[in-house]
C-alpha cells in the first residue's frame, strides 16, 4: 500500500481511500504535506491538524464549484463537488468522536455528495428505511432503462465506513452496468445512523436486515424482491453473513474482507496485534455500540464472531480477502470459508501482493476488488435465474 505518511498506516489509508475513489494526487499532496511532521506522532495526535488542512483544499474546491454552477457548467461543477464530499469524508472519519465538529463535517460531507447528484444528473436518490423506533437512511442507485425489476444488492458499511463512501467505491456504477441495483445503507453503529440518530451496533444483524428486506419488498418497485444479495465490507464481512445465515430471504451474500470472529480480534488489539482502522480507536468502537467503558464494550462484543453460524448460510457465499490485511488476518478468511458447509457455491477469493487487493478489503487497489465481486453477483443472480 502507498504509505504517504512513511510512520503512519491509518493516516495513509485515508489517502489510499481518496486516491482509488477519485481523488486527484495534487489536491492530496496539498492536503497532507502540510503535516506530514504531525503524522509522526503516532493515529491520534494531530487528527483535527489533518482536517483543518484538508479543509483548505476542500474550500477551494467548492469555491470553484459554486463558480461553475452559477455560470450553467454542471458537469465540472458536480466532478468537483464529489471531490470536496470525498475528501471531506475521509478527514472526517479520522476524527475523534469528541471532536465538536465533527458532525458539521459529516453534514458537510452528505451536503456536497448531495450537490453532485443534482448537479450531475446522477440516478441515486436519498432514501429512508423504518427501523425500530427511528429510521436507516440510504442511497438507492437505480438502473436507468431497465425493463421490468432488477436484481438488488444491499451493501453495508463496517465499524467506521459511510453510505458516501459507498457511493465513492463505485461499486454501485459498477453493478448497474451489469442491470443491478444497490441500496447502500448506513447500517446501526456507522455513518449518518450513528452521528445523526443515535442507532448503535449490535451482533444480531438480521434485526435490521429483516426491516431492509421487509422495506424493498413494499416501497422499492424498481426491484425484484426475489433477488435480493447482501455484500458487506470490512467490519459488515461479520455483519452479512451473519444475516444471510438467518434472514432466509437474503440470496447471494459476499463478505469483503473476512471478519470471523471480531470478538477476538478486539483482544489482540489491545495487545497492539495487528493495525487499527481509525484513530481514537477504544473512543470510537465504545461509541458504535452504546458502551460506557471497555468491559461493557467487551460484553456488548462478545458474540461478534461467526462460529457456528456460518454452518447456517444456505445461499451462495463469496468471501474476499487481502493476503497482507494488517487489520484481520487472513486466517479468519480460511476459517469462514472451511465452516460454510452448506452453502451450495462458496468461492474464497484471496487477493495477493503482486496483482494488488492485498490489504484490508483491498483498499491498495479496491476498483479491482470491486470489479471481481460485481463480476460474481452478476453471474450468480444469472444462476439463480435459470435454476
Amino acid at each position: 500500500m502507498y504509505m504517504y505518511f512513511p510512520t503512519n498506516y491509518v493516516w495513509s489509508m485515508a489517502v489510499v481511500a481518496a486516491l482509488n475513489n477519485g481523488g486527484y494526487i495534487d489536491d492530496i499532496d496539498r492536503a497532507c504535506r502540510p503535516v506530514l511532521e504531525a503524522s509522526k506522532n503516532g493515529d491520534d495526535a494531530g487528527t483535527e491538524l489533518l482536517y483543518a488542512s484538508w479543509e483548505k483544499v476542500i474550500d477551494r474546491l467548492v469555491a470553484s464549484a459554486e463558480e461553475d454552477e452559477a455560470r450553467g457548467r454542471l458537469i465540472g461543477a458536480s466532478e468537483k463537488y464529489y471531490r470536496a464530499s470525498l475528501y471531506t469524508s475521509q478527514a472526517e472519519r479520522l476524527q475523534s468522536p469528541k471532536w465538536e465538529g465533527r458532525l458539521a463535517a459529516y453534514q458537510r460531507s452528505m451536503d456536497l455528495l448531495q450537490k453532485y447528484i443534482d448537479t450531475g444528473d446522477i440516478p441515486i436518490r436519498r432514501v429512508e428505511i423504518p427501523y425500530e423506533d427511528s429510521s436507516l437512511p440510504a442511497y438507492f442507485r437505480s438502473v436507468p432503462g431497465a425493463e421490468g425489476p432488477v436484481p438488488v444488492i444491499v451493501l453495508w458499511n463496517g465499524l467506521d465506513s459511510t453510505k458516501e463512501m459507498m457511493v465513492y467505491s463505485g461499486f454501485a456504477e459498477m453493478l448497474a452496468k451489469r442491470g443491478i441495483a444497490t441500496l447502500m445503507v448506513d447500517c446501526p453503529g456507522a455513518g449518518e445512523a450513528l452521528r445523526m440518530r443515535g442507532l448503535k451496533s449490535r451482533h444480531d444483524t438480521e434485526v435490521w436486515a429483516k426491516a431492509i428486506i421487509d422495506w424493498i419488498e413494499t416501497d422499492l418497485p424498481e426491484v425484484d424482491a426475489d433477488q435480493i444479495g447482501l455484500v458487506g465490507w470490512s467490519l459488515g464481512g461479520y455483519y452479512a453473513p451473519r444475516a444471510a445465515a438467518f434472514e432466509k430471504r437474503v440470496k447471494l451474500v459476499v463478505a469483503w474482507g473476512a471478519n470471523y470472529n471480531w470478538a477476538e480480534v478486539q483482544r489482540k488489539r489491545l495487545q497492539r496485534e495487528g493495525e487499527n482502522p481509525v484513530p481514537h480507536y477504544w473512543d470510537h468502537v465504545q461509541w458504535v455500540f452504546g458502551a460506557e467503558n471497555m468491559d461493557d464494550f467487551f460484553e456488548k462484543t462478545k458474540n461478534m464472531k461467526l462460529e457456528g453460524v456460518v454452518e447456517q448460510i444456505t445461499v451462495p457465499f463469496l468471501i474476499t480477502h487481502g493476503i497482507g490485511d494488517r487489520q484481520i488476518s487472513v486466517d479468519y478468511a480460511y476459517a469462514q470459508y472451511e465452516h460454510a458447509v452448506n452453502s451450495p457455491k462458496r468461492e474464497l477469493r484471496i487477493f495477493d501482493y503482486e496483482e494488488g487487493g492485498s490489504e484490508h478489503i483491498g483498499i491498495d487497489n479496491m476498483p479491482y476488488v470491486a470489479a471481481f465481486t460485481a463480476d460474481w453477483v452478476a453471474e450468480t443472480f444469472a444462476e439463480l435465474r435459470s435454476a
